[in-house]
């Protein structure tokens, strides 16, 4: 098999198994008559879906042979910064909580396997532009939109999809602070990690 091939079937793979998982975990959600939209307000959800899109977008211009775009390497490495940032915050603060509803697969495909997979993407097939510092302001629109977006939706619904982003449970909106400078700071880290790898490291596929 060759890493044309490799690269294809494992992005169309993990695509589609990230995908099944979430509406697995959606439908479980509605069933026990969970909000709908406070589902697709849970930053994991949302960076796994555009995590899984990603890869099956990019894993079709590799089977058809389109070379990316500078926008399309940007938007993988946005996806792939999410993910990472997802395996971390999960592990550091998230690993001891109770899950409630989530099923042990699917926590185990959106908070282990595919922030893995996303960062053995990169690795394995990095951007073919040259990433400068300018694109990690890029990369930090989402998480910044994000929680922008959730603490105001949080103020108006009472609540929160994190206890650290919720001031009630983080120590008031100090604490709220505090892990929110934190976590930019994991992703800040985790950009620059990415772009200096991503122009390091050879590109294993050439279409």
């Amino acid at each position: 098999m060759t890493k044309r091939n490799v690269l294809i079937g494992g992005r169309f793979f993990f695509g589609l198994l990230t995908l099944v998982a979430v509406g697995t975990q959606l439908t479980v959600h509605l069933g026990m008559g969970y909000d709908f939209w406070n589902f697709f307000s849970y930053f994991t959800n949302l960076s796994n879906i555009f995590a899984a899109l990603v890869l099956l977008i990019s894993g079709y211009r590799v089977l058809v042979r389109k070379r990316p775009s500078e926008l399309d390497d940007v938007t993988r490495g946005t996806a792939t910064i999410a993910m990472a940032v997802v395996g971390l915050v999960f592990g550091a603060l998230l690993a001891g909580e109770d899950l409630g509803s989530l099923l042990p697969w699917v926590n185990f495909v959106v908070h282990y396997l595919m922030p893995v997979v996303m960062v053995a993407d990169w690795l394995f097939q990095p951007p073919r532009a040259t990433l400068r510092p300018k694109h990690i302001w890029y990369w930090l629109l989402y998480p910044i939109g994000y929680l922008v977006y959730s603490l105001i939706r949080g103020a108006f619904v009472n609540w929160y999809p994190y206890w650290f982003i919720d001031p009630a449970r983080a120590g008031g909106w100090g604490g709220v602070v505090v892990f929110a400078v934190a976590i930019s700071v994991g992703f800040l880290l985790v950009s620059l990690a990415m772009l200096w790898l991503g122009n390091k490291l050879k590109r294993q596929v050439d279409y």
